[in-house]
């Protein structure tokens, strides 16, 4: 049976939709979505999943800023690495006997570093439309640094845009990420608060400044040799291109599968990306 809880932190706390009791599971699911989305993102591949096996936990998160979850406090710009402890924070009160993360783009860069650093707390990895964290040039390093703080600038003097309705911010959210109105709206109707007369995004407006500093190429690469367990990539078919140069590269190592869809393939085709998890968390 599908239900909600909140799971308090250090500081604040995050909201989660899940299946299943943790208490009587011999594995549980966490799911990690990406960047402005939440964990209604993962609604049909949850129940999919559960429809497979009633007996998992399942537990999609809202991550820290995003959905239900709360918002840090205001000089917080929610760097990368933050993520990770509160991933840490969040699987330590759940205390699964045996674990699988799931992340979808944003997610995916989180759930494989977590997997990095506590290779005994993880039994299996799949990844969405992602494959490791991001890594650039050393050449980029300045520019970046100057372009994230101009981003914090920007946001601290951008108005509130109040939409009409909340078709209105289905519609725009679908134009943006090039998907069937009706597949993104459970994301937007979780990211949506009444403002005034209209409706304005839950999300923490932080969240869209650029980050100050992005990981070395040999950085992210050492990251993604250290992920021991089992573990797949799932790519949309018209997803991310520069993701396909890793499945030309690590195909020998790593079990990359396409899927029809885009970014989102997850929400286009929930039915395989289901069989997918399930096969790799069978495998376990």
């Amino acid at each position: 049976m599908r239900y909600e809880q909140q799971h308090q932190l250090a500081d604040g706390y995050i909201a989660t939709i899940e299946y299943g009791k943790i208490q009587t599971a011999d594995i549980s699911v966490v799911f990690l979505h990406g960047w402005l989305d939440n964990a209604a993102s993962f609604e049909s591949v949850l129940a999919a999943l559960h429809q497979l096996n009633p007996d998992w936990h399942l537990c999609a998160i809202d991550l820290p800023g995003h959905g239900l979850s709360s918002h840090k406090e205001s000089s917080n710009f929610y760097p990368f690495h933050d993520y990770i402890d509160d991933v840490y924070q969040l699987l330590a009160k759940l205390s699964p006997n045996r674990l699988v993360l799931v992340g979808h783009s944003l997610g995916a860069l989180i759930a494989s570093c977590y997997s990095a650093a506590f290779p005994e707390q993880v039994s299996g990895l799949v990844q969405i439309e992602g494959y490791g964290p991001l890594g650039e040039t050393s050449q980029q390093t300045t520019s970046r640094l100057r372009e994230g703080l101009l981003s914090r600038q920007r946001i601290r003097r951008k108005p509130v845009r109040v939409m009409q309705t909340k078709q209105e911010a289905i519609e725009r959210r679908a134009k943006v990420n090039q998907i069937d109105p009706e597949l993104i709206a459970p994301i937007v109707l979780r990211g949506l608060k009444a403002y005034q007369s209209g409706w304005v995004w839950r999300h923490d407006v932080k969240l869209q400044s650029q980050s100050l500093y992005r990981m070395s190429l040999e950085h992210a690469e050492s990251f993604r040799q250290h992920v021991t367990c089992p573990q797949k990539v799932i790519l949309g078919q018209q997803g991310f291109s520069y993701l396909q140069l890793f499945q030309r590269d690590d195909s020998q190592s790593i079990q990359f599968e396409r899927v029809e869809g885009g970014h989102h393939c997850h929400l286009q085709s929930p039915v395989r990306v289901s069989n997918l998890i399930f096969g790799l968390v069978n495998k376990i």
